[in-house]
């Protein structure tokens, strides 16, 4: 499902235009980003949790040469 689908959903279930029902979604999504970017967790009963992790750094290989690499530590 992408958010094309879900923006129809919401379209087609409560009556919004397309365009209020995407701005509702993308407010969603922005809440949602700006919450885990201040290192919150968050937790939608019987949907998911969602949390930033934080990743070391790590051998990986580049896969067209074979070339060992350090992949940068990151968040996730």
């Amino acid at each position: 499902m992408t958010k094309a689908d879900i923006v129809e959903q919401i379209h087609t279930n409560l009556g919004y235009t397309k365009k209020e029902s995407a701005d509702m979604l993308e407010t969603v999504f922005s809440i949602m980003k700006n919450t885990l970017e201040a290192g919150e967790k968050i937790k939608i009963a019987r949907f998911g949790n969602f949390e930033l992790q934080q990743k070391k750094d790590r051998r990986g290989r580049n896969p067209q040469t074979g070339e060992s690499i350090t992949i940068k530590a990151r968040r996730i």
